[in-house]
């Protein structure tokens, strides 16, 4: 991007692409991570991780996935949009069970429960990790509550852990998944950052990526926090293009204005304007000129 050097950064701070190299430990973030740690080492069968759209399920799903035990056997399955069938499947995949092709659902059932007993056995966890649970049908929440029926007498032969938006939580209320409610024995919720935190995340980040001084004025991390609502997503998005509207005006700090603009292009912001045409136009120019001005200088030296 043309304003990493301008601002003197190496690399891109507030991408959207999860990328735990720049996972900042918020306090709600490690707060669940300690219930992920302490309910899989303590064997329980379902756990679950909710938040809004934004909140930072993903980080925290690679986050975990990265930093697992060395008796951990993990099985990820990002696109939960499966048949039961199909999450047996995947299930089986992800463990390592070597089997043919052509074996039918009930001996893939028998194969899949023996490669879980020998691992159990090896005194290691098998772990389901389901992002975007909400998605997961109704049919394939049954069995998925059914494959942790498989247990010896001291222990789940499957752990499941479950990230979700709210809607997980509100499907899992009806009456038809009581049995699988009653099984989820830890849960946390994500919420959105403080004023405090978003400042704490904005500075973290901005240091990751290789720059130590403040880039944003405190009315511009004020003005972030407010029209954000405190979502790491949102910070991200309108950090971003603070950071292109200060370039291309070859300012070196991110005003509160800064912010304001931002914001009435950005889709989901709380007490912002729709963008407008004269807006969108004003826009295209500053970045334009911006680019313009960033390449003369850098023939100029």
């Amino acid at each position: 991007m043309l304003y990493l050097k301008h601002f003197g950064l190496q690399q891109s701070p507030f991408g959207l692409t999860p990328n735990t190299a720049f996972y900042v430990d918020l306090p709600q973030h490690h707060e669940a991570l300690q219930v992920l740690t302490t309910a899989l080492q303590a064997g329980e069968g379902f756990i679950k991780v909710t938040g809004e759209v934004g909140t930072g399920k993903t980080m925290l799903c690679r986050k975990l996935l990265n930093e697992a035990q060395p008796d951990w056997v993990i099985a990820y399955i990002p696109d939960p949009f499966l048949s039961p069938s199909e999450l047996r499947w995947a299930v089986a995949c992800e463990l390592g069970l070597k089997h043919s092709d052509n074996i039918d659902h009930q001996q893939l059932g028998q194969l899949l429960q023996r490669h879980l007993m020998m691992l159990a056995s090896q005194d290691k966890r098998a772990i389901l990790v389901i992002d975007e649970a909400q998605a997961l049908p109704d049919d394939t929440l049954e069995a998925l509550r059914l494959l942790t029926n498989l247990e010896t007498e001291q222990r789940k032969l499957l752990q499941v852990v479950l990230f979700g938006q709210p809607e997980l939580d509100e499907r899992l209320a009806s009456h038809k998944f009581r049995q699988l409610r009653q099984r989820v024995s830890f849960s946390y919720h994500l919420r959105g950052m403080s004023f405090e935190e978003v400042r704490a995340y904005v500075r973290a980040r901005l240091e990751i990526a290789g720059v130590m001084q403040p880039l944003f004025t405190d009315s511009a991390l004020k003005a972030l926090w407010r029209y954000s609502r405190g979502v790491p997503r949102l910070v991200n998005v309108l950090s971003h293009k603070g950071l292109m509207l200060a370039f291309g005006e070859h300012k070196f700090q991110i005003s509160g204005s800064h912010l304001r603009y931002a914001a009435k292009d950005t889709e989901d912001v709380q007490q912002a304007a729709k963008p407008s045409l004269a807006w969108a136009l004003w826009l295209v120019l500053s970045a334009t000129a911006g680019s313009c001005a960033y390449i003369w200088w850098m023939g100029w030296l």
